[in-house]
């Protein structure tokens, strides 16, 4: 997988449907930085997945939002064997809470300063 130099996923024009997932984290790693980074390889091998942006404060709360085509390529990511895996794992080793959300997107802008060279 080609690494997006931006943190911003590059999406279409929606509509297109977004999963955000809050969390907070418990203190240390106890492998979850190796197990995100292999469930954002694997969700990117999905069909309908467009993109992913996420960002954790060092306070441990963290806040990740994939990008879907559509609810049944939501509904397949969630039954992933390896992703349901990584799920148990989220509630037994790393999370003290989460929340999920799925929303779509009806409308989406953005704004980029412009760097005089």
């Amino acid at each position: 997988m080609t690494a997006n130099p931006s943190p911003f996923a590059t999406l279409p024009e929606p509509p297109y449907f977004v999963v955000i997932f809050s969390s907070q984290r418990r203190p240390g790693d106890d492998g979850y930085g190796v197990m995100a980074e292999r469930m954002v390889e694997l969700a990117a091998r999905q069909p309908g997945y467009l993109g992913v942006e996420s960002v954790r404060g060092g306070d441990g709360f963290g806040i990740t939002n994939s990008f879907w085509k559509d609810e049944e390529s939501i509904r397949a990511w969630k039954r992933d064997v390896d992703h349901l895996d990584a799920q148990n794992q989220g509630r037994r080793r790393w999370y003290d809470r989460y929340e999920v959300r799925v929303a779509c997107v009806e409308r989406a802008y953005s704004f980029t300063a412009r760097t005089d060279d």
